[in-house]
C-alpha cells in the first residue's frame, strides 16, 4: 500500500469529510481515507495501480480540487457535497 497526502480547497466541515470519505472509499484500490477539515488534507492508503491523478479528478468532481486550483464551479459543487455529507 502507498500513502498519498493531497491538500485540497473548499473543505469546510464534517459534512465535507463524510462526502469525500465515502466517495473515495468506493474507488477501486483504495484501502482507507482520512480527511481533516482543519488542515484541508486528505490522506489515502491505496494500491500502486490506483493513480493519484484519478483521485484528484474525483475530488475535483466533488468540488474539492487540489489546493490552489479552485474556481467558482468547484465552490458551488462543494456546498452541495457538504450538504449531502451532513445528511448521511
Amino acid at each position: 500500500m502507498k500513502k498519498e497526502i493531497i491538500n485540497i480547497d473548499n473543505l469546510k466541515c464534517g459534512g465535507c469529510e463524510n462526502t469525500i470519505t465515502s466517495a473515495i472509499l468506493k474507488m477501486e484500490g483504495v484501502a482507507s481515507v482520512e480527511v481533516n477539515h482543519e488542515t484541508s488534507e486528505v490522506i489515502i492508503e491505496k494500491n500502486e495501480m490506483t493513480l493519484r491523478a484519478t483521485i484528484i479528478e474525483k475530488l475535483s468532481a466533488l468540488g474539492y480540487p487540489e489546493a490552489g486550483t479552485s474556481n467558482v464551479i468547484h465552490k458551488a459543487k462543494s456546498y452541495v457535497s457538504c450538504a449531502i455529507g451532513r445528511v448521511k
